[in-house]
């Protein structure tokens, strides 16, 4: 006999109504505040009883070495789309979206903290843990499926970024979107997109208080 809380889980992980409605709130769940998705994600998770690792949740084998790849990683990503790849797409060097940063140290604590919680936990929870595992179950786990994931969870995560940054906005947001999407589809894991992440808007961050955007974007392309 199978039990209430077991047959709730199995109903919350399928494709049904209650599993329909379950997705429907995660998704609407941003539109309410940020990063409230991703949280909705912990609870579907841990009340559907789907195992934490099919949302990336992997402990690393070392958290100081998972932490230096991904602060190198987020740092590294970030200079070259600003000095080569935005550059090369024709993008203003000025992310008019964000250049009230710019000496405003009265907007960097809260800043800090929505690049660290909104970004680093919120969107790589949600883009990439919870929806490689919802249309994994969809489209299997083969290598087409995998590529077919990846551009799906990129184009959606681009899409979230126009309202508030414009083309150039959806263009970064669809080419990192792709790099780290093509991470998680090879690892499983997702500390270490966490730690990229937070760390590739807080270098961007780190660039528009300090003015330098301009000069990083001339850098290599005058």
């Amino acid at each position: 006999m199978v039990s209430p809380n077991n047959d709730l889980a199995a109903r919350l992980r399928g494709f049904g109504p209650l599993g329909i409605l379950a997705i429907l709130i995660i998704l609407a769940g941003n539109l309410v505040i940020a990063p409230l998705s991703a949280i909705l994600v912990l609870l579907w998770t841990k009340i559907s009883k789907t195992p934490w690792r099919e949302i990336g949740y992997v402990r690393p084998r070392s958290w100081p070495t998972t932490i230096a790849i991904g602060i190198i990683l987020g740092v590294t990503l970030k200079f070259l789309m600003k000095a080569v790849v935005m550059p090369l797409l024709g993008a203003p060097p000025i992310n008019q979206a964000y250049h009230f940063v710019t000496g405003n140290p009265a907007v960097m604590p809260a800043l800090f903290v929505t690049m660290i919680v909104t970004a680093g936990f919120g969107e790589e929870t949600f883009f990439r843990g919870w929806m490689f595992e919802r249309l994994g179950k969809l489209l299997g786990h083969g290598r087409t499926a995998k590529i077919l994931i990846v551009l799906t969870t990129s184009l959606l995560f681009a899409s979230v970024h126009y309202f508030e940054q414009g083309i150039p906005g959806v263009e970064q947001a669809l080419i990192t979107g792709f790099a780290f999407g093509s991470i998680f589809a090879i690892t499983g894991t997702i500390f270490l997109l966490m730690i990229a992440h937070a760390a590739f808007d807080l270098t961007a961050l780190w660039m528009i208080y300090y003015d330098l955007e301009t000069k990083i974007a001339h850098l290599i392309f005058n």
